[in-house]
C-alpha cells in the first residue's frame, strides 16, 4: 500500500458491519465508508488520533441491519458531507451516480452503480489502494440478498460482473460490507475462482437466489426509516 494512504478497517460486532477509513497522508483529509451509529464516537476518536479530517461519510446503500453513523459523525466533523446513491430514495448531502469522482486530498474515489441487493447500491473504487468497497453487492464467497428493498437477482448478477469482476484487475482488493466468519477481505481473482454464487450462469444464479429463505434483519424497522434520512434519529 502506498505510504501516501492511511487505511483502517473497523467492525461493529452487533451487525458484523465493516467500516472503512481512507485518508490522504499529505492533506490529512479522509473518507469514512459505511459507518455505524453506535460506533460513531469510536470512529471519530480514531480519525482524530490519526490527525484526519473526515470530509466525506459515504454509504454504499440504505442499510437494513444497522443505522448509519453519518449524521452522528457530523457532531465531530461539522463540515463532513454525506453521500448516497441518487437512486436510493434517501437523503444525503451528495447524491451520487455512475462515474462520479470524489477527491479526498490526493486520493480519488470512483463511483460505480452496482444495483441488485437494493436499487441504490454503490461500489467505491480506489485505484491508488487497488481496491473496491463493494458494500453488500459482492461479499466474500457470496453476495447480498435480493428479496427486499427493490432487489433484483438479475440486476445484481449483471452489475457485479460488469462493474467489478469483468473490469477490475484480479489483484484488486474486495472490501465488503459484512463478513460473519472473521474474513477481512478478498480479491477480484479469488472471487472469480471461488465465489459459489456469482460465478454460476445468470440463470443458475437467479434460481439460487430465489430459493434462499432468509429472515429479515433484526433492526429493519428502525434502520430503514432512519437511513433514508441520513441516519437522523
Amino acid at each position: 500500500m502506498s505510504k501516501n494512504l492511511i487505511f483502517r478497517q473497523l467492525i461493529d460486532f452487533e451487525s458484523f458491519t465493516y467500516t472503512y477509513i481512507l485518508g490522504c497522508a499529505k492533506t490529512r483529509n479522509a473518507v469514512i465508508i459505511d459507518p455505524v451509529f453506535e460506533q460513531a464516537k469510536r470512529d471519530a476518536k480514531l480519525a482524530k488520533e490519526l490527525d484526519l479530517n473526515l470530509i466525506y461519510g459515504l454509504n454504499t446503500h440504505v442499510h437494513a441491519d444497522h443505522i448509519t453513523g453519518t449524521s452522528k459523525l457530523k457532531e465531530f466533523f461539522p463540515a463532513m458531507k454525506s453521500g448516497l446513491s441518487g437512486k436510493s430514495g434517501g437523503v444525503a448531502d451528495k447524491l451520487l451516480k455512475q462515474g462520479d469522482l470524489l477527491q479526498i486530498g490526493d486520493i480519488e474515489l470512483e463511483v460505480a452503480e452496482t444495483p441488485g441487493h437494493t436499487d441504490g447500491c454503490l461500489t467505491f473504487i480506489s485505484h491508488q489502494l487497488r481496491a473496491a468497497f463493494t458494500g453488500d453487492a459482492l461479499l466474500i464467497r457470496g453476495c447480498g440478498r435480493t428479496d427486499f428493498q427493490q432487489g433484483s437477482s438479475r440486476a445484481l448478477y449483471q452489475s457485479v460482473h460488469q462493474k467489478i469482476l469483468d473490469v477490475l484487475p484480479e489483484d484488486y482488493r474486495i472490501l465488503v460490507g459484512h463478513n460473519y466468519e472473521g474474513i477481512l477481505e478478498s480479491t477480484v481473482g479469488e472471487e472469480i475462482k471461488f465465489n459459489p454464487r456469482i460465478m454460476k450462469s445468470e440463470e443458475e444464479f437467479v434460481k439460487i437466489m430465489s430459493e434462499l429463505k432468509l429472515a429479515h434483519p433484526k433492526q429493519i424497522q428502525q434502520a430503514l426509516p432512519a437511513n433514508l434520512k441520513d441516519g437522523d434519529i
